[in-house]
C-alpha cells in the first residue's frame, strides 16, 4: 500500500476540523472591545450588565464588553469625555451639570427614572424628616452623585450647609461612621447603603428619600462622548441593545442577575442583600408614563423637570439649561 504523502494528511485533517467546527463559530461576528465604566464599586444595580454579558446579548452584537468599577459618576463621566472609557453608567443629572458647562457628553438611556437618594441613619435615633438633619453630622464621599446632589437637598429643605457637619470618606468609611458613632447620617441609594447598614448590625435603618422632597430626579444611566454618537451610531445602537435586553432580563430574574455578577466578582457582596437591592432597584426602572416602555425609555418630561430643579436648587445657570434633547438622545434605544 502506498503511503500518503504528508500534505495530503494535512490536507485531510482541516477538512474534518472545519467540517466538524460549530455553524456558529463559523459565522461568529468580529468583537469589538468596549468599555464600560460604572459609577461605583459593584452593587445591585449593576447586575443588569453581567447578566447581558453572560447570557451573550452583547457578543451577539459583536461587543466584547469590559466592566469596571468606578469612584463616583463625576469621575466616570471625566473618564468618558476623555475617552478612556467608550461609555458610562452614572447618575445623569451629575452628567448633565458637567455637559452644561462643556463636556463632551451625552445620554443615550436612562435606567433609573425614579431617583434612590437618601440621607439615612439609624431608625432609633429618631432622625424622620429633613429638619431633624440640622445639627446632626452626616458621612458623604467627595465627586459622587449624591454629594453632588446634597447642597440641592438642603436647599429645597431650607438648611444652610453650616447647619450640618460633614464628614468625608469612601463607601465602607461611610458605613464604618455610622456604624460607630462618627456620624448619625449617611449619603447613600436605598437599594445600596441601607440594606449593607441594617445587614451589618441587625439594627433597622430610616431613609429620608431625596424624591419626598419633590427632587425625584432622573438618575442612574448610560452616557457616551458626543464624538462616538456621529462617529460610530451604529456601535452605540448595538450596546443600548443588548444592555435594554440586559435590563428587561434583570426584571424578570433579579436572582439571576445578581448570580451573574458575583459569578464574575465573588466579592461583590452578599447573595441574599445584593438580590434584596436588585429588586428595588428594578421598581426605580420606570414611572407611570413610562410604564409600558422598554428599559432607558425617558420622557422628555421626566428629563425636563430635572433640568428645572437643577437650575433653581443645583446651582446650574439658566443660560446653559437648553433643552432635554441637548442632553438626553432615545435615537439609539430599540423600538418598543
Amino acid at each position: 500500500m502506498k503511503k500518503l504523502i504528508p500534505s495530503l494528511i494535512a490536507g485531510t485533517i482541516a477538512a474534518l476540523a472545519l467540517a466538524l467546527t460549530p455553524a456558529h463559530a463559523q459565522t461568529a461576528k468580529p468583537q469589538e472591545k468596549v468599555t464600560l465604566m460604572l459609577n461605583w464599586y459593584l452593587y445591585s444595580e449593576h447586575a443588569p450588565f453581567f447578566l447581558g454579558k453572560e447570557r451573550g446579548f452583547y457578543a451577539e452584537e459583536g461587543i466584547d464588553l469590559d466592566i469596571q468599577e468606578g469612584r463616583g459618576s463625576a469621575v466616570t463621566a471625566q473618564a468618558v469625555a476623555a475617552k478612556s472609557a467608550t461609555f458610562g453608567y452614572i447618575d445623569i443629572t451629575t452628567m448633565i451639570k458637567a455637559a452644561a458647562k462643556g463636556a463632551p457628553l451625552k445620554s443615550t438611556g436612562v435606567l433609573f427614572q425614579l431617583s434612590p437618594m437618601s440621607v439615612m441613619g439609624f431608625a432609633d435615633k429618631n432622625i424622620k424628616t429633613p429638619k431633624d438633619i440640622i445639627g446632626k453630622t452626616v458621612a458623604t464621599t467627595p465627586g459622587d452623585s449624591m454629594s453632588q446632589m446634597w447642597p440641592l437637598f438642603l436647599k429645597v429643605n431650607n438648611i444652610q450647609a453650616d447647619q450640618v457637619k460633614i464628614v468625608s470618606g469612601d463607601g465602607q468609611t461611610k458605613l464604618n461612621a455610622v456604624m460607630n458613632g462618627q456620624a448619625d447620617l449617611l449619603l447613600g441609594y436605598v437599594m445600596d447603603q441601607a440594606i449593607k447598614l441594617q445587614d451589618a448590625t441587625g439594627k433597622p435603618v430610616y431613609p429620608i428619600r431625596f424624591a419626598d422632597s419633590g427632587i425625584n430626579q432622573i438618575s442612574s444611566g448610560i452616557i457616551a462622548n458626543k464624538n462616538l454618537l456621529t462617529e460610530n451610531p451604529d456601535l452605540v445602537k448595538r450596546f443600548m441593545r443588548a444592555s435594554t435586553r440586559a435590563a428587561e432580563a434583570a426584571e424578570k430574574s433579579p436572582e439571576a442577575a445578581v448570580d451573574a455578577m458575583l459569578k464574575a466578582n465573588p466579592k461583590a457582596g452578599v447573595r441574599d442583600t445584593l438580590i434584596v437591592g436588585m429588586r428595588q432597584s428594578v421598581a426605580l426602572y420606570h414611572t407611570k408614563e413610562t410604564a409600558k416602555q422598554r428599559p432607558f425609555r425617558v420622557t422628555m418630561k421626566n428629563v425636563s423637570d430635572s433640568l428645572d430643579l437643577l437650575v433653581q436648587y443645583g446651582g446650574m445657570d439658566a443660560s446653559t439649561r437648553g433643552k432635554p434633547e441637548d442632553y438626553v438622545s432615545l435615537d439609539f434605544l430599540p423600538a418598543n
